[in-house]
């Protein structure tokens, strides 16, 4: 039986260092529902609430959610889905062809620990939920640490449930977020209308006065910076950064038959991200400040709520285990993907102890966007520009080069830069994704000339040298 299990995760084909073959295409729809499942989800029940607690306004929250979720589409429809369907290949086999063995196993190291602990997030939002029934202290605002056995149990069980769903490949995950995706949009609905009695939102005409004296009041909690409408919108733009401008969906939307399928990421950002994130805002004023998703939901919707937390902490934190396990796996591309898969599960399932991770998502999937941005400038660049500027594009691939320096410099330097500005300028974090783009993009640019003509030149200088030598002798 375990040996032709085995034999069965053996036979998952996802093509890590290989185009995807025409007969493995899909439709728009599996796009529609993989984006809507993603980002109506377990995040969202965090994030809604800390813009409460960082004292968003309401016209603040609701114009900066409008112009940044649009940009976010933009990005993925223009930048990162032209690539994908042309290509057609992972975002890791991709970075190997640009920068070497070398350098994008380091990368890729990074990036996968980035996806476990935004997946461990996901477990614990989930585990919120699981352990209502159970009467497990969930972890409060402030707390780092796990507080209990039993969310230590709750985390393992849901943590192994969700690795599983990764393990059968983007196919599964993809036909299981079509399934969650529209009873969760309903339920984030139906949430929010629920309580707005409690806070005295009779009528459509009296919810404005409302959301700014009640929910979205222009003031932040104590110890919490005051958010304004250039956090929301950037902040919204950015949430994933890594998958856009960062280019981490080639691994995704290398399946779509058109590239205009990346305009299909407008189910997750409109319906999930706008949507969601006002509902959840709304769940955590009527619970009085608290930020634990499984309680606020519980309140507000019932067993329906606990069941909405549980499956959308599952639909995003399948697909980013998924990426997590091609990322490792391109590093030891000898050992079976659903193997590596299972190893991240474990990785991410241990991290998800941890409440931090939930309590501080705002600042970490900032962080983590920030981190992953400059290989998707240089994924960009060399894929349009370094041609047309008489360079090689897929220069370690071309030159069999385990390690390409002006890659490195453009990923270092930039996050250097931009830590620069953040630590020592002040520079908040949430604005450094969109001028640190332009950054990496111009230092590739300039490196890979002094970088490629030195590499071309030198070979050609030696030959001129023996060439010489022989007409003396």
């Amino acid at each position: 039986m375990k040996k032709k299990l085995t034999q069965q995760l053996d036979s998952i084909d996802e093509y890590e260092r290989e185009p995807i073959p025409q007969s493995k295409l899909k439709g728009i729809k599996s796009f529609v529902g993989m984006y809507a499942g993603e980002h109506v989800a377990g995040t969202e029940f965090v994030i809604g609430p800390l813009f409460v607690i960082h004292g968003v306004s309401a016209s603040d929250l609701f114009m900066g959610l409008l112009a940044g979720n649009l940009l976010a589409i933009l990005s993925w429809a223009l930048l990162c889905a032209p690539i994908a369907v042309k290509a057609r290949l992972t975002l890791y086999y991709q970075l190997e062809k640009i920068c070497g063995r070398y350098l994008v196993s380091g990368y890729n190291i990074v990036n996968a620990l980035m996806f476990c602990f935004l997946a461990g997030s996901m477990i614990a939002v989930s585990a919120t939920a699981v352990g209502i029934p159970f009467d497990i202290a969930m972890p409060d605002l402030n707390d780092w640490y796990p507080n209990s056995a039993g969310w230590i149990i709750t985390v393992l069980c849901v943590g192994i449930v969700i690795t599983a769903v990764a393990i059968l490949g983007y196919e599964q995950i993809s036909r299981f977020a079509n399934v969650c995706a529209p009873w969760m949009v309903l339920v984030f609905i139906a949430a929010a209308f629920a309580v707005m009695p409690r806070l005295g939102i009779t009528s459509l005409g009296n919810f404005w006065e409302v959301a700014q004296a009640k929910i979205w009041t222009g003031v932040p909690a104590e110890g919490y910076s005051k958010f304004t409408f250039c956090h929301v919108m950037f902040f919204a733009w950015f949430a994933n950064m890594a998958m856009h401008i960062g280019m981490a969906d080639l691994s995704i939307l290398r399946y779509a038959k058109k590239w205009q399928y990346g305009f299909s990421s407008a189910t997750g950002m409109f319906v999930g991200h706008f949507m969601a994130w006002i509902a959840s805002g709304i769940l955590c004023a009527a619970a009085n400040g608290d930020v634990a998703p499984g309680p606020i939901a519980y309140n507000s919707a019932g067993i329906a709520g606990v069941i909405c937390v549980i499956i959308a902490g599952w639909t995003t934190a399948n697909p980013t285990i998924y990426r997590a396990g091609l990322a490792i796996q391109s590093i030891i591309p000898q050992v079976r993907r659903w193997k590596v898969t299972l190893m991240v599960g474990l990785v991410t399932t241990i991290a998800a102890f941890f409440p931090a991770l939930v309590m501080r998502l705002l600042d970490f999937v900032a962080l983590y966007g920030l981190v992953l941005m400059p290989m998707g400038a240089i994924i960009f660049i060399d894929f349009y520009i370094i041609p047309k500027l008489g360079l090689r594009s897929n220069y370690a691939s071309e030159t069999n080069s385990p390690f390409n320096i002006a890659a490195a410099v453009t990923w270092i330097a930039t996050l250097f830069f931009c830590l620069f500005l953040n630590f020592y300028q002040g520079v908040d974090i949430f604005f450094l994704g969109l001028p640190g783009w332009f950054i990496a993009a111009a230092l590739y640019i300039i490196m890979s000339k002094l970088y490629q003509r030195k590499t071309t030149v030198q070979p050609q200088t030696e030959l001129s040298a023996d060439t010489l030598n022989s007409v003396k002798y």
